[in-house]
């Protein structure tokens, strides 16, 4: 309004004319133009803190890295098994030990920076590869399978429990590098005495050599604490269990915080600076707790490998959608589902079709660990969701598309859902 205001006062020639003009529209229409701006926009902050957006404080972010460039002082990323950056030392009396008893030797994890397609060719392959091993004495031969690390899928299961057990709605999590790591198993070596020091073991895996990567570490934006409740435990309005007070005014009222206990408990409700929990414990202790660190903008590093999220676009549909509990199961609603996650814009979701015959997977279920009881998996029709992407050449492709399709599973459960790239 204020530019078409301005353009027209311009067309004016009599310059008396625009001077009286002018003035009279910056005393009067100017100032309700102000107000008019002022009230939609209190009208509009309004709507969004009634429709308060807290599943962003969830938001989990995950990549990967080598190692020795992992920052033990960062605050936003931290390794998922801290034991992953220590080195990695070898008793050679308790491998000849195992290998005399037929009992599997594993002598560390490898990182196989391929898509899922290879991925799935390794796992269903249990061919050997032939690898060195060398000492302070000597050179020898040893054969090694390749078996995939499960404990990284174990861990976002775990998670996913500690979400119910905080009764938290719980959204997939985008972990492209969780079925890439693999235990380097050692099942055959000749020669070697209990008296010799490991110093160095290599492996060739033929045509996966490429693939190889040696010291990667994944990390995510979850910290591990332990809580002191503040004061005493309070007798809870029911009178027989207790509220411990946890206060979190120091460690950040942006981030998401859970409980991981074991311990029974009744339920648990936060507030900006304080995370209660009521439980029967009575004496005051310390509780684990989660802590889900929400990045600022100087924090997101860009490395070697992608950091990838759970993160949604936050918007007024997408806030308002959460709070419904009905879905609309329209094509619509698909396509508004897949464009509300940030990993999308890399995606154009082109074609969705229901098909009755099962073909090779190109894509996996993230949520493998949330069981359908009601609904027999081989009675369902299959949803066929194809995805353009510019993303070709990326090892985790596939990946990306399995976490939009995994989060479609969990709205559509009476088909199985399935990716395709075209």
């Amino acid at each position: 309004m204020r530019d078409i205001i301005t353009d027209r006062l311009n067309k004016i020639e009599d310059l008396e004319q625009r001077k009286m003009l002018k003035n009279i529209m910056q005393g009067i229409f100017t100032n309700l133009m102000d107000y008019e701006e002022n009230m939609f926009k209190s009208l509009e902050e309004r709507v969004f803190s009634e429709i308060e957006n807290k599943e962003k404080k969830y938001d989990i972010y995950i990549t990967s890295c080598h190692k020795n460039k992992v920052d033990p002082v960062e605050e936003f990323l931290h390794p998922i098994f801290e034991e992953d950056i220590e080195d990695k030392k070898y008793d050679i009396k308790e491998i000849l030990q195992k290998l005399k008893n037929r009992e599997k030797v594993k002598l560390f994890t490898i990182f196989m920076n391929c898509s899922y397609i290879t991925i799935k060719g390794l796992t269903d392959n249990e061919r050997s590869y032939e690898g060195k091993l060398i000492t302070d004495k000597g050179i020898y031969k040893i054969e090694i399978k390749l078996e995939q690390n499960k404990k990284y899928m174990k861990k976002i299961e775990k998670l996913y429990d500690i979400f119910q057990r905080n009764s938290l709605s719980w959204r997939t999590i985008n972990n492209p590098y969780a079925n890439k790591f693999f235990d380097v198993t050692l099942i055959k070596c000749q020669g070697i005495t209990e008296e010799e020091e490991i110093k160095e073991i290599s492996l060739n895996l033929e045509e996966y050599e490429k693939y190889k990567k040696i010291d990667i570490v994944p990390l995510w934006n979850i910290e591990e604490l332990n809580l002191k409740s503040s004061g005493f435990p309070v007798p809870a309005i029911d009178k027989v269990n207790f509220e411990h007070i946890l206060s979190l005014k120091r460690l950040g009222a942006c981030n998401g915080y859970l409980v991981d206990t074991e311990e029974e408990v009744r339920y648990i409700k936060r507030t900006e600076e304080e995370l209660t929990i009521v439980s029967p414990k009575e004496k005051a202790g310390s509780w684990k707790v989660l802590k889900i660190v929400q990045p600022q903008l100087e924090q997101i590093r860009k490395g070697e490998y992608k950091l990838a999220s759970n993160s949604r676009i936050d918007g007024f549909i997408n806030r308002f959608s959460q709070k419904q509990a009905s879905i609309i199961r329209t094509r619509g609603e698909i396509n508004r589902i897949v464009n509300s996650f940030e990993v999308s814009k890399d995606f154009e979701l082109a074609v969705i079709e229901i098909e009755d015959k099962k073909e090779a997977e190109l894509t996996y279920d993230m949520n493998y660990f949330i069981a359908d009881d009601i609904r027999v998996g081989n009675s369902k029709k299959i949803m066929k969701l194809k995805f353009t992407t510019y993303l070709k050449d990326s090892p985790i492709i596939y990946d990306l598309v399995s976490f939009l399709v995994s989060e479609i599973q969990l709205y559509f459960p009476e088909y199985k859902c399935e990716g395709e790239l075209i």
